[in-house]
């Protein structure tokens, strides 16, 4: 049939058809207590002996679904299509040996109707709800009727099935309705949060690729600067204070030089399994004396969490420009020197850089680097975008917070990896 097409591959089909299973139990079990009580209970005549053999079929089949939904790793709109027609083909046996349409319990045909309409496409919700109105139709005509003499008392039992049915129906439809409901919220938002990661993502290559190209227009008047400071040096006509300044200035054009060489090496050229492994103290303390080359006014001390040898880390370029980007903001925020500390555990590494300044504002703890800040006089505004960037990439976290004894705490913790 045409609407078989429906039966697409897709792991989201695995959540319903495992709550379609539970609830299958619970309906299995109020029916098997119904047949087991109603005619003591009820004086109504049931074919206990045909109605227990269709429960106990349909309650091995479940566990056979349950154990193959218990290992499977995904699941296709046929076999939720399936199921729900299963779960019509055993209602519709029950009653047809209790009464037919004349059964109250014949509305139980509307939950599977219902979960098709939460769950299917609109051709497989209409193929369910066509059999279940064919069913319905076919047990009007054909069915075990109940023997009752007694024509009000048959009615009145009549209502009371009718509310019960009610009952049961209106409380598995609000379950399911609520769970599908939570579970398309939580999609939502995951999706939202990976469509923001992709406009950072891609705010990042773009600025990348600005980067790329401000490194190629900048090393040729570099290299003039280091030429003319090269010259400068070697005047012997300059005073004792004048050769100091000069070589400071040589000094950080060779550090400008260094940053614009390791751009290219940082632009994705260089993958994460071709860098290197270092040990984690060794290779924070080698960035932090490279940023005071840079800073050299700056001050700051790194504490090491334990007297066991650090693990190690892979010595990841993005990871170096994330540090320094925290190293630069927090010495933005203070002249007082910086508390480098490196911990780890079991599981994770974890970096935090603290500041003796005024703390972070709210709109930086609000946003924690999702997005970019309006450029400023000692920046562009982008560092922490970029750094939770980095950080992200390499599966790690970077939390923003400000301490209750005062200043700014920012936190890198990335997961250990084997050697």
């Amino acid at each position: 049939m045409s609407y078989i097409s429906c039966s697409a591959e897709s792991a989201d089909h695995l959540p319903n058809l495992r709550r379609l299973v539970t609830n299958r139990w619970f309906v299995l079990a109020a029916m098997a207590v119904l047949v087991l009580v109603t005619p003591s209970a009820l004086d109504i005549p049931l074919q206990q002996g045909i109605l227990l053999g269709i429960i106990g079929v349909t309650a091995l089949f479940n566990s056979v679904v349950q154990w193959r939904v218990s290992h499977a790793k995904s699941a296709t709109l046929y076999e939720l299509f399936s199921q729900l027609l299963i779960d019509l083909a055993a209602l519709g046996a029950l009653i047809f040996f209790s009464g037919g349409a004349t059964n109250p319990l014949v509305s139980l045909l509307l939950p599977p109707v219902a979960i098709a309409a939460l769950t299917l496409p609109a051709r497989c919700v209409l193929a369910v709800g066509g059999a279940a109105i064919t069913l319905y139709s076919l047990l009007m005509i054909y069915y075990v009727p109940l023997p009752m003499p007694d024509a009000s008392r048959a009615t009145r039992l009549h209502l009371i099935g009718m509310w019960l049915t009610f009952a049961v129906s209106a409380v598995m439809i609000a379950w399911f309705v609520v769970r599908m409901t939570r579970l398309i919220r939580e999609r939502d938002a995951e999706l939202a949060a990976a469509r923001e990661q992709a406009l950072r993502d891609e705010r990042v290559m773009a600025m990348g690729t600005l980067a790329a190209g401000a490194a190629h227009e900048l090393g040729t008047p570099l290299a003039t600067m280091a030429l003319v400071a090269g010259e400068l040096a070697n005047d012997p006509a300059l005073n004792q204070a004048a050769q100091e300044d000069i070589a400071l200035l040589r000094q950080q054009i060779g550090i400008c030089k260094k940053i614009i060489t390791g751009l290219t090496r940082r632009a994705e050229a260089e993958r994460l399994e071709d860098t290197t492994r270092q040990a984690a103290d060794g290779w924070l303390e080698s960035i932090r004396q490279h940023w005071h080359a840079s800073r050299p006014k700056a001050g700051s001390r790194l504490i090491i969490g334990s007297d066991k040898p650090a693990p190690e880390i892979v010595a990841d370029p993005r990871l170096e420009q994330a540090v320094l980007n925290l190293l630069n903001n927090a010495a933005n925020a203070t002249s007082a020197p910086l508390e480098i500390r490196l911990s780890w555990c079991s599981q994770n590494i974890c970096i935090d850089i603290r500041d003796q300044g005024p703390g972070f504002p709210p709109s930086v703890l609000e946003q924690g680097g999702q997005r970019s800040f309006p450029a400023h006089e000692r920046g562009s505004g982008v560092g922490l975008m970029l750094t939770r960037t980095a950080v992200e990439q390499l599966a790690g976290t970077l939390i923003l917070s400000n301490p209750d004894d005062g200043g700014a705490l920012a936190r890198i913790e990335l997961p250990q990896t084997g050697s």
